[in-house]
């Protein structure tokens, strides 16, 4: 009896590894995590991109108040957001870049701006969204900069 029982053991020992059946538990439960995981994954990566592009928007708008403080005006829509990287022609007082680069959003768009602005703003400064077209909801949704 003692050899019958040590044989065993000693066939458990040399049987390494995992049953078909334990693998496929393993893997049916980690799709049902990953099915939980990976959705909100994706939805916090969207919402950063929004967070980040607002972040930008009120750091071009601060840029372009420091201009205006030393040129008593906003850039013009032609001048455009290039005016707070690159001197333009017409300006008196600069100095040196309000911004090291041009802006971008968290899709790597171009921001938009707009000198006057709508309802009496001095300017519009906003990006198109995920879609970088104008409208859209959601992740499209366009994103004005808030003073």
């Amino acid at each position: 009896m003692d050899m019958q029982h040590s044989l065993k053991q000693q066939q458990r020992k040399l049987q390494k590894g995992f049953t078909l059946i334990e693998v496929m538990v393993v893997i049916v439960i980690l799709g049902i995590l990953a099915a939980l995981v990976v959705p909100k994954l994706f939805g916090q990566l969207a919402n950063s991109r929004v967070k980040t592009t607002s972040i930008s928007l009120s750091t071009t708008a601060g840029a372009l108040k420091m201009f205006y403080l030393d040129n008593s005006r906003y850039p013009t829509t032609q001048e455009g957001l290039d005016a707070l990287v690159h001197k333009p022609a017409n300006v008196k007082v600069w100095h040196g870049g309000y911004l090291e680069t041009l802006p971008k959003d968290g899709w790597d768009n171009d921001f938009q701006y707009v000198a006057p602005g709508s309802n009496g703003k001095p300017f519009d400064l906003y990006s198109f969204g995920a879609d970088a077209k104008e409208g859209g909801t959601d992740d499209d949704a366009d994103i004005y900069y808030q003073p």
